[in-house]
């Protein structure tokens, strides 16, 4: 799947300067809640991760994605895979939790799924939360691994559907070229 050619057809595939959820700055921007409104587009990329999970012989209970960019990722994606999906929501303290009525027993498995991940800020409270309920997290999920380092994020197994690495600055280390452009938080 060429999930950049799939971005730009979505019209999720963005040049210019955008603060990022993360703090860090960059010339590009891929918006995932563009490509996730099309049933069709949802669908391919989660049958997509799906495969991609059982070829690298995962398995899991369940699924959870952190609100609100990862609900219909995780659904979609635990629709192909077999199994249900949760999500993880802002507790109003800099966390996460999972709402009372997902049912998590100790020891179940889980994959928790992103679309695009920068720094997995967001995708690790979201495992934290379910690991606080005695979930056991097997791997981390994404359409794209935008980090600088390849490999585990923070010791859990990572599976992208592909890696696109686009430059991304501390607020600090800006450079002129792209201070000069208007910037567009995200």
């Amino acid at each position: 799947m060429d999930v950049l050619a799939l971005y730009r057809e979505a019209g999720a595939y963005h040049e210019g300067h955008f603060l990022l959820a993360s703090g860090r700055h960059s010339p590009k921007f891929l918006q995932s809640t563009t490509v996730l409104q099309y049933p069709h587009l949802t669908g391919q990329i989660g049958q997509a991760l799906a495969e991609k999970l059982r070829e690298e012989g995962i398995q899991a209970d369940l699924l959870v994605g952190p609100a609100m960019g990862g609900v219909v990722l995780a659904y979609e994606v635990a629709r192909h895979y077999g199994t249900r999906a949760i999500f993880a929501e802002k507790d109003g303290k800099g966390g996460m939790k999972v709402r009372e009525a997902f049912s998590i027993q100790p020891g179940e498995t889980f994959v928790a799924v992103e679309d695009v991940l920068t720094t997995g800020g967001s995708v690790l409270k979201a495992v934290r939360a379910v690991e606080a309920l005695g979930g056991r997290c097997v791997a981390v999920a994404c359409i794209v691994d935008r980090r600088k380092e390849e490999g585990p994020l923070e010791g859990y197994p990572l599976v992208s559907l592909t890696r696109l690495t686009f430059d991304t600055y501390a607020p600090d280390e800006v450079p002129e070229w792209l201070a000069a452009r208007p910037l567009q938080e995200i």
